[in-house]
């Protein structure tokens, strides 16, 4: 093609079209327009069009440096557009005032970006239209665009998708891939347990490592067609076709853990991986593929405590939602003072004395009605709210013994247990929790309990010990609760300063009526009178196995027989009346 003609030079007619105006159709002021567009940081032309001709009056010096990128190599590109003369054409045809499009042309660097706009001008000889052509480089905000894509939609560590990027890799695998008959396909949810262990004992490096090696082992356990993602810090998921289903998917996880069945290697430690898997199958191909990910995530939350692979139930997905709910519930109740404490006594089985009460946390919430402890104290634990409530329950337990020593009007002859969760001694300063609560409320150390189970001590025993020394110079006893459900031995009932031993409900309720659990809490007892411990029995319903525990020579006992938990009046009402008839 011949040299496209400046705006302030004679125009030749060219051979190719688009048709070059010969000296007769050349405006009287081409000069002007020349000015004007080369007054243009864009590449900018002039054109016309004459007999469906389409013909080229003038273009400025960027115009005519990309002259043939745009003349004759802008090639329709899919998902950008049409050909440029395609766009002029029906722009010229249509009434719109302009018209704006996209162009892709291949350059030597890679793929390069043009903004281009058709707009109307009025011809200098007042016949007829010219139309203004514009086109800016936009290739450096298309690469912007497509790497800040890239980041959002991958994870920076280990280079595979994130939580968006999977979800748009899963689309495009269920768009794109040729699919059998009957074919399904399946989510497999992986966490990595006791990740964080490695993060505070090695250091974060060290922890990114590990996510590394692993994200390549779980690689290598792929089939072609499969994706994995890390949707998680220390969660990945693999989308998988499954052309047997359950049969297929199970596969997978057998290859998983053979891929992670080696130890890893972290500086000079061998690292051995364990970890939590759950499994959600579709129906269809046409399952929202989101709503598969959360019923796999369902599924691993359920392993994690169970210790085996979980396949996805009906029901688990509801539950899981209903924990979701009562999370967010709790935090408000929480932040609002939604939560109370009931206060069920501990009975002297020698005596009858009321020795103390144990402060039990109550949720009745206006959306979700009664909530069980049983329930939102596992979802507090979860999500981390356990270290909140626990903070609370033991200032409130302190503040309601203060408020009943004024109401008596000297301090009570009784105590109150504060039960501790193993996730609160893990992650709070319960030492100076108990401390503060202990000063702002004026009571004494002696009047107040911890109460922790087996598996507390278990998680991590030095931890464990050095709080439990510190509860001790505060002048607090210490109480092992649910005695003989746990892993427990004898060398840390020796080594630690425990006072107390609870025996868990489930000897003590039908305890007449099953001899086993009659010698269990013989035992029991025995154990603990040769350490010089007291004991505390639990599920207490009858009169008869309150007498069998007091014969037996058991300390203290607490169940439905003498009194359900109360309110704080309540128990200090319950208190006052015995202690009226047993002062009388």
């Amino acid at each position: 093609m011949e040299s496209v003609p400046a705006c302030n030079q004679s125009v030749e007619k060219a051979s190719r079209a688009p048709q070059i105006a010969g000296d007769d159709a050349r405006p009287a002021k081409l000069h002007e327009y020349g000015d004007w567009l080369n007054a243009l940081a864009n590449i900018a032309a002039i054109f016309s069009y004459d007999n469906n001709e389409t013909v080229l009056i003038c273009g400025n010096d960027g115009f005519r440096q990309a002259q043939r990128d745009f003349l004759e190599n802008s090639a329709a590109h899919a998902g950008i557009g049409m050909d440029w003369r395609t766009h002029f054409e029906a722009f010229v045809q249509s009434n719109r005032p302009h018209r704006n499009f996209e162009l892709r042309r291949d350059g030597k660097l890679g793929p390069e970006y043009f903004s281009c706009a058709f707009g109307r001008l009025t011809a200098e000889n007042g016949q007829g239209e010219h139309y203004l052509f514009t086109a800016a480089d936009r290739t450096s905000e298309r690469t912007i665009e497509k790497n800040l894509r890239r980041e959002l939609l991958s994870d920076g560590l280990t280079a595979l998708p994130n939580r968006s990027g999977f979800g748009e890799e899963i689309e495009d695998r269920l768009a794109n891939m040729v699919w059998p008959d009957n074919a399904q396909f399946g989510i497999i949810a992986i966490d990595l347990s006791r990740f964080s262990r490695v993060n505070e004992s090695l250091g974060p490096m060290a922890g990114d490592e590990l996510l590394i090696t692993v994200a390549k082992r779980l690689k290598s356990s792929l089939r072609q067609g499969d994706v994995l993602a890390r949707i998680g810090g220390n969660d990945f998921a693999i989308f998988a076709r499954l052309n047997n289903g359950l049969s297929d998917a199970l596969h997978i996880v057998q290859r998983i853990k053979e891929a992670l069945s080696s130890p890893i290697r972290l500086s000079d430690l061998q690292i051995r991986v364990d970890c939590a898997i759950g499994c959600a199958l579709s129906t269809t191909l046409d399952d929202d593929p989101e709503d598969v990910v959360r019923k796999a995530q369902a599924a691993v939350k359920i392993a994690k405590r169970s210790g085996k692979v979980e396949i996805y139930r009906n029901g688990v997905l509801k539950e899981a939602q209903r924990r979701f709910s009562i999370e967010s519930r709790l935090r408000d109740a929480l932040a609002q003072g939604g939560l109370t404490l009931a206060y069920q006594p501990l009975i002297h089985l020698q005596t009858g004395e009321i020795t103390g009460f144990e402060a039990l946390a109550r949720w009745d919430d206006p959306n979700l009605g009664s909530v069980p402890p049983v329930e939102f104290i596992a979802v507090a634990e979860e999500s981390g709210l356990i270290t909140p409530l626990g903070r609370w329950a033991a200032y409130e337990a302190a503040q309601a013994l203060s408020r009943w020593d004024m109401k008596f009007g000297q301090p009570l002859p009784v105590s109150v247990n504060v039960n501790l969760s193993p996730i609160q001694m893990a992650r709070d300063d319960v030492a100076s929790i108990f401390e503060e609560a202990l000063r702002y409320s004026g009571i004494v150390g002696s009047r107040m309990t911890a109460e922790l189970t087996e598996s507390a001590i278990i998680a991590d025993p030095d931890k464990a010990r050095k709080l439990l020394f510190a509860l001790k110079d505060l002048k607090m006893s210490i109480a092992m609760d649910d005695f003989g459900t746990g892993f427990s031995n004898l060398a840390s009932l020796h080594s630690l300063p425990i006072d107390i031993l609870k025996i868990d409900r489930s000897f003590v309720s039908n305890m007449m009526e099953d001899r086993d659990k009659q010698v269990i809490v013989r035992t029991i007892l025995s154990l603990a009178e040769s350490l010089n411990l007291k004991v505390t029995a639990e599920g207490i319903e009858t009169q008869e196995l309150a007498h069998a525990l007091q014969q037996l020579g058991c300390w203290q006992g607490q169940g439905y027989h003498f009194s359900k938990p109360m309110n704080e009046n309540d128990a200090f009402d319950y208190w006052r009346a015995r202690w009226n008839f047993e002062t009388i």
